[in-house]
């Protein structure tokens, strides 16, 4: 009787596994910020996080994978922040899409070297880069259903031969977002909040029926930040 209760005190006692596919993640991050590249190996990796190469494997195939997982992380963490927001739930599509992009910019901030160094390896006319679609999948979703709220609440107008394409619109409106942000030197990145806010008030009077003025004010705004 002795020995099982000193056998269940022990099992009791023991520390919580790390989240170790977090921690491959940051490791990662790290590595690639110090270095300038990628490890040359997943075996090369292992052995800097002193892990079997086998264990990378159960929850990455390859670093591209790893890749995708960070920036699909980075998605995760914007829609967690946003469904625990009460005010988020009464906002109308285009305010939910103003502070997708708001929360989106506030997670980046904390990684913003590494997404610097994501987009320097970019080219600007890639509208899919590998690293971002798993992220373009769900951001897709994402916007699909928010979508489907503006009709119901007549906030965008169905147009033949181009309502099927406003979510195409609005993924180039977020590459449009992370690249302006990515050279954004303005203090507390404010001409990025003004990006977003034109860009989005544009695209859903695009998708509505006023368009004119906004295209007036989007045009205004990139010409002049574009001298």
């Amino acid at each position: 009787m002795e020995k099982a209760t000193k056998k269940n005190t022990k099992s009791t006692s023991r520390k919580p596994e790390v989240d170790l596919q977090a921690k491959i993640k940051d490791a990662y991050i790290e590595y690639v910020l110090l270095n300038g590249h990628e490890p040359a190996s997943v075996f090369q990796f292992a052995k800097h996080l002193k892990i079997s190469e086998g264990k990378f494997y159960e929850y990455f195939n390859s670093f591209k994978a790893l890749q995708k997982a960070i920036w699909q992380g980075f998605f995760e963490d914007v829609v967690n922040k946003l469904v625990s927001d009460e005010m988020y739930k009464k906002y109308n599509s285009r305010e939910k899409l103003l502070a997708f992009y708001f929360t989106w910019i506030e997670v980046l901030k904390n990684n913003r070297s590494y997404v610097l160094l994501s987009l320097s390896q970019t080219s600007k006319s890639e509208v899919n880069p590998d690293y971002l679609k798993t992220f373009r999948h769900s951001y897709i979703s994402y916007i699909n259903g928010l979508l489907e709220e503006a009709r119901e609440s007549q906030e965008i107008v169905d147009r033949k031969f181009i309502s099927d394409k406003y979510q195409e619109g609005l993924w180039l409106q977020l590459l449009f977002v992370l690249r302006f942000w990515g050279g954004d030197e303005s203090p507390a990145f404010e001409k990025t909040d003004a990006a977003i806010e034109k860009a989005v008030n544009l695209s859903f009077e695009l998708m509505g029926k006023g368009p004119l003025e906004s295209i007036v004010d989007f045009a205004k705004f990139i010409y002049q930040n574009n001298r």
